[in-house]
């Protein structure tokens, strides 16, 4: 995949202006592909060809129509699955393990779960003396799908799919930093015979062609995943024109151990909450706080579980993480490690690139980080850092935990950690969180909401939530 095209009603094709941008390797420096640099004239020719489909047979398609083309793509993936995996862990840095893993299969089932859910889905009569009410569902129209270079299927899956589910046309800018396996969806799309311009995909710059698609008249919806500061002006300019908008942005969540948790269990827990995708997803969680009294035996054994995480080749089953998104990213969490330094903080571990020798030197690798004695306040414990990084801090109590907890501006998820049900109930009634997982961590039920409060968001995704945000509900009353 030298050169990466634009899909657009049908067609693979470069952008019109001709321009191009390349697509680095993490993992190498390396030059892995071109993306077309488009702009308002490609996202044009998307809503137009998306118009166009929205009048066509695509609007005589029923609901079993739509779930067994679901289906379809969905035993496409999977049959590529191998493909799909390597292409991403290349594409993003991560352990192909990983992709393997939790990725791709993640892709497939969102697809298989939105077609069962749309086969289910039902809204309600309501009967009046007179006369019966009852609610028809119909698509929103047109809408644009941007997607983050953290989780690039997975989450472009979580949104295609329940979007086609409900009949509308898509014009999807994914993060040109990860355009690849977009890039292999679109395919699939065109090979189980999705009507031509019912999926566009615009690959591009966020300020150009991402602008362009929030920007656009003929775009009705915009289903945004990323930072929380361009969250905001993707809602400024969207609300403007009275858009449904849904965002789902940053996190700076919390692991809340107490003294009563199963030790080995809230170790191995907090790892994978703080690392997994070196540390690059938004539900990461990257500030650990523990109970005074069972501080001293928590640290020393996390430290050193992180300590033993390999860094290395993603393609080595044997490694714990991968290489971080970018060099200027990998930068931007160094600048955050030298930050806690400057406020008083102890690097217990990591900190520092690993020597991997060529080729991997020349990629955005980057060791654990544990960082210890930082004031709870400091911007280092408070500001969203994107990377392998997690900070400890001291508790005293349950409700100074919460204070601790909910002393940030995001609140997007939290885990606690406890072996009391009661304290399990009441510390996740209390934070100010869309999410909390209690003994465990990114367990997900597809069927749940998945979103944020504060900085973190508007709106839910996940099962019906999914299903109404891509759908106009319109009643209708008839009188006997």
């Amino acid at each position: 995949m030298n050169q990466v095209l634009n899909y657009i009603g049908g067609r693979f094709q470069a952008a019109a202006s001709g321009r191009v941008v390349d697509n680095r390797s993490s993992i190498t420096g390396e030059v892995l592909c071109t993306i077309p640099r488009s702009d308002g004239s490609d996202v044009d020719a998307a809503a137009e060809a998306a118009r166009a489909a929205r009048q066509g047979a695509w609007s005589t398609w029923t609901i079993e129509q739509r779930a067994t083309l679901l289906e379809s793509v969905a035993n496409a993936l999977e049959a590529r699955m191998h493909e799909l995996a390597h292409t991403e862990s290349q594409d993003t840095g991560k352990p192909l393990r990983v992709a393997s893993t939790v990725d791709i299969p993640r892709a497939v089932a969102n697809f298989r779960f939105f077609a069962s859910a749309v086969r289910q889905h039902h809204d309600g009569a309501h009967e009046m003396a007179s006369a019966i009410n009852y609610t028809l569902r119909r698509p929103v129209g047109t809408v644009g799908l941007i997607t983050p270079w953290n989780l690039p299927l997975y989450l472009l899956s979580w949104k295609t799919a329940p979007a086609l589910a409900m009949g509308n046309a898509i014009v999807a800018k994914p993060s040109e930093m990860t355009p690849m396996t977009a890039t292999l969806l679109a395919r699939i799309l065109d090979e189980v015979g999705l009507p031509p311009g019912v999926f566009n995909l615009v690959h591009g710059l966020g300020p150009e062609a991402g602008q362009a698609v929030v920007e656009h008249p003929d775009i009705s919806a915009i289903s945004f995943t990323g930072g929380t500061s361009t969250g905001a002006m993707v809602g400024r300019t969207a609300s403007a024109q009275f858009k449904k908008v849904s965002l789902e942005l940053g996190g700076k969540n919390a692991t809340v151990v107490f003294d009563d948790c199963d030790l080995d269990k809230t170790v191995a827990g907090a790892v994978r909450a703080g690392f997994t995708n070196q540390g690059q997803v938004c539900l990461c969680g990257s500030r650990v706080l523990v109970q005074d009294s069972v501080y001293d035996a928590f640290v020393p054994r996390f430290v050193d579980a992180v300590s033993n995480m390999t860094v290395g080749d993603p393609e080595d089953p044997a490694i714990g993480m991968g290489a971080v998104i970018s060099k200027e990213h990998r930068e931007k969490v160094e600048s955050y490690i030298a930050l806690a330094q400057q406020e008083g903080g102890h690097v217990a571990t990591g900190g520092v690139r690993p020597d991997l020798g060529e080729p991997f030197d020349s990629g955005a690798f980057l060791r654990p980080t544990v960082i210890t004695g930082l004031s709870i306040d400091s911007r280092t414990a408070c500001e969203e850092i994107f990377g392998p990084v997690v900070t400890v801090h001291r508790f005293q109590s349950e409700s100074d935990a919460i204070e601790q907890a909910n002393g940030v501006e995001y609140g997007l998820a939290a885990s606690v950690w406890t072996s009391d049900l009661g304290r399990a109930h009441r510390v996740a009634a209390a934070l100010d969180v869309g999410m909390v997982w209690v003994n465990t961590w990114l367990m997900r039920d597809l069927r749940v909401p998945f979103g944020g409060v504060k900085a973190s968001g508007v709106g839910r995704e996940g099962g019906q939530h999914s299903l109404e945000f891509f759908s106009e509900a319109k009643n209708v009353c008839i009188a006997f």
